[in-house]
Order: structure tokens, then C-alpha cells, then sequence
């Protein structure tokens, strides 16, 4: 079952996380990311969530932003972005296609507040990642060295983004 995180799931969702997105590639620095799920109590992060037996298997969180502008096609540069954030899905859960279905529907719930260019980053060797965003329909738009966030593999992020097809 798929709904919308209410702020009393936040501290199940950083349990999530913690055990479940920790890998080579992915960067969880524990401080941005009690901030960023701070915004569910404040209305500005949204969360879609998964359950199974009662418990969150799959969480995919996202927000406007405004920090893809560079991105941005000619005449939308200073237009809000949608950014998804985190897309975790616990290990017994994964190869199912959850968090595809999750990244597609926080990627419709972003396009009914108007946003229409979506960005997400990982790691550019982190091909279950890239897997997950293909199918929910993102595009790589570009890699750049990252060794503050990317310390092992390629070093590199991967810029992928979302464009509706108006």
C-alpha cells in the first residue's frame, strides 16, 4: 500500500534509511538528512511511502527547488524545479519494482503542483539506482566529479532529470 508520509512516520522513515540506503555510492550525511525530513513537519518535504505487514518498506521523498536552475531549458532558468531526494527501498523489498512506482507517482504528485522539470542525482556507478530512474522515465543530463559526496568508485554524480512532454 502506497500513501503519503504524515509527520508521525518521519522517525521510521530515518530508520529506513539509515539501515536500508547505506551503500558504496549513496550519500547520507546524518545532518542534511534529519533536516531535509524535517520539512514533512513543516509542509515543505513531501514523502510517499510503502508498506508491507504494517511497516515502511519504501520511502521516496521529494520538494520544489530551485537549486537545478543551470539545467533548466532556455526561458524556464528561474522556474521551480521538482527535486527528489531520497528513494530507499528496504532490502528485502527490492527488484519488485517499488520504488519505480514510488518515483513515478512523487514525479505525477510534483507535476500537479506545476513543476515541470524533475531532477534527482546519484552515483554515477550506481546502476540499481539508475535502473529505478530510467523506469520511472528520468533521463542522465549530465555527470560531474563530486569527491565531497562521491568517495568511492567513479567519484562522479549523475544529473538525471524528468521533462514532461507538454
Amino acid at each position: 500500500m502506497t500513501q503519503a508520509a504524515v509527520p508521525e512516520q518521519i522517525g521510521e522513515i530515518l530508520t529506513l534509511i539509515r539501515e536500508h540506503g547505506p551503500n558504496p555510492w549513496n550519500y547520507l550525511p546524518e545532518r542534511e538528512l534529519a533536516t531535509h525530513l524535517a520539512g514533512i513537519r513543516r509542509g515543505r518535504t513531501q514523502a510517499l511511502v510503502a508498506q508491507a505487514d504494517g511497516e515502511i518498506v519504501a520511502v521516496v521523498t521529494f520538494e520544489p527547488s530551485d537549486a537545478f536552475h543551470r539545467y533548466q531549458p532556455s526561458g524556464r532558468e528561474i522556474a521551480w524545479q521538482g527535486h527528489v531526494g531520497e528513494a530507499v527501498v528496504h532490502r528485502d523489498h527490492r527488484a519488485q519494482g517499488l520504488g519505480s512506482r514510488l518515483l513515478s507517482e512523487a514525479v505525477a504528485r510534483m507535476r500537479a503542483m506545476g513543476l515541470r522539470e524533475i531532477y534527482i542525482e546519484r552515483h554515477e556507478d550506481n546502476e540499481g539506482s539508475a535502473g529505478m530512474m530510467r523506469k520511472a522515465g528520468f533521463e542522465v543530463i549530465d555527470v560531474y566529479d563530486d569527491p565531497r559526496r562521491r568517495v568511492v568508485g567513479s567519484g562522479r554524480t549523475s544529473v538525471s532529470r524528468f521533462l514532461a512532454r507538454e
